[in-house]
């Protein structure tokens, strides 16, 4: 009854039954990988319950600071409970820090000086941080204050170049940025064995070398973080995996005590620090958003399993692949068009709890070189832990899918995208 009941729901909401059908195939495939997923988030859900015991939160600590924000104890125990899971020295969990590109902004402004590069061992950054760097000449660049920066791009098989890497680093190579997700580049995302591969080879070259990951999209989908082998920066959004979708903005920086300390200093300023930033009441949801993330994490990566299933089934090029590792949430399919990627989209839009109605078109938005669109009815803006998918419009006309508060909503939101693909005839089924 109850299967019958809720087959009837969806096709009330637009699906069509041969998609309910298709769908139904898939996921009974997939019990044993969703309990895989499903221990992970028990793993984490307990490792972050006991930082949070260890440090004794308690109510007082959601008391909103206002001003200079001295003696905020809810801000300093959240940034405690934060080192505590990433087994780091010291965390910078900061609603100043606006998104996961400005928190790597100012871990790499805050841990480098003129005359100094910045290292690239795993190929092109995000498209935002090209800007930052310099690579797209933009005013307040590490470039324009002397900052050089060097590239190694990974190989063919998405492996890293270990001989180039060597050859890269030299006597001025002070920080070396690891980006863990694919961003928009078709490569495979990091796995934290792969990660601290990687460090180990360049601390043997270089043993003061800076290691810095960008952990986007990455926290709680394995059992360990790259602060765990060996990064002395790990970077991150609240937006994304770590604020399980109630933070409303932030970002954070753990890692070693100095090298957190130094981008404090750019974030504030010199002589302040980590001592000053009012947290404005938003404390209760940095915690409760830390809690809920592991399980809210993987719903997400039910959600990208069963994308690229179900796209694969239908003859799509997906990446990773129906049956590989997941080291982040994010899934990307490969649909050939832009026809096809502006339909994904708006069926993604459609699924959404904020404003469904909306029809998503591709803009020049800031920050990246080409026209983008972006799907995203959430609740807070940008926040792509929730339901959301985004594509440059350029050849291979690759979506990125990722998010999804809970695993049914990403379900919905799926069947919705293959919907308006069947609805403008571009898919078959």
């Amino acid at each position: 009854m109850i299967k019958k009941e809720l087959d009837s729901f969806y096709i009330n909401l637009g699906i069509d039954q041969r998609l309910i059908s298709l769908s139904k195939n898939i996921e009974s495939d997939l019990s044993d990988r969703f309990g895989q997923i499903d221990q992970i988030a028990e793993y984490n859900q307990l490792k972050v319950l006991h930082a949070m015991q260890k440090n004794k939160v308690s109510d007082v600590h959601f008391a909103a600071t206002t001003g200079y924000g001295y003696n905020d104890i809810g801000r300093d125990t959240l940034e405690q409970v934060y080192a505590d899971i990433f087994h780091a020295e010291d965390a910078l969990v900061r609603p100043q820090l606006i998104s996961g590109t400005h928190a790597l902004t100012v871990a790499l402004a805050g841990n480098l000086r003129p005359g100094d590069e910045l290292l690239s061992p795993v190929g092109k950054p995000y498209d935002t941080l090209e800007g930052v760097i310099g690579i797209q000449e933009t005013k307040g660049s590490l470039s324009e204050y002397g900052i050089s920066y060097r590239q190694v791009d990974l190989k063919a098989d998405g492996s890293f170049d270990y001989d180039k890497i060597k050859e890269a680093i030299n006597p001025k190579t002070k920080l070396a940025t690891i980006q863990r997700s694919k961003g928009y580049a078709n490569r495979p995302t990091l796995s934290v064995e792969q990660i601290g591969e990687l460090i180990a080879f360049m601390k043997k070259i270089k043993p003061d070398l800076i290691c810095m990951v960008d952990n986007c999209y990455g926290e709680f989908v394995e059992l360990i973080e790259p602060s765990d082998v060996g990064a002395d920066l790990t970077v991150g959004s609240l937006i994304k995996n770590p604020g399980g979708g109630l933070a409303p903005i932030g970002g954070y920086i753990v890692g070693k005590s100095e090298y957190v300390e130094n981008a404090a200093i750019r974030l504030t300023a010199p002589g302040l620090g980590k001592e000053v930033g009012a947290t404005l009441g938003l404390n209760q949801a940095l915690y409760q958003g830390l809690f809920l993330s592991p399980s809210v994490v993987s719903g997400a990566l039910k959600g990208a399993v069963y994308a690229a299933n179900l796209y694969e089934h239908l003859g799509f090029g997906v990446l990773p692949n129906g049956s590989e590792d997941r080291y982040d949430i994010i899934q990307a399919v490969t649909l050939n068009s832009p026809e096809a990627v502006i339909a994904f989209c708006e069926g993604i839009q459609a699924a959404a709890p904020v404003d469904s109605f909306v029809t998503p078109v591709p803009w020049p938005m800031p920050g990246y070189t080409c026209d983008v669109i972006m799907a995203a009815g959430a609740f807070v803006q940008g926040s792509s832990i929730e339901l959301s998918a985004d594509a440059p419009i350029k050849p291979p006309y690759t979506v990125f899918f990722q998010g999804g508060l809970t695993w049914h909503h990403a379900k919905y939101g799926i069947l919705m995208s293959l919907q308006k693909l069947l609805d403008k005839k571009l898919i078959q089924v």
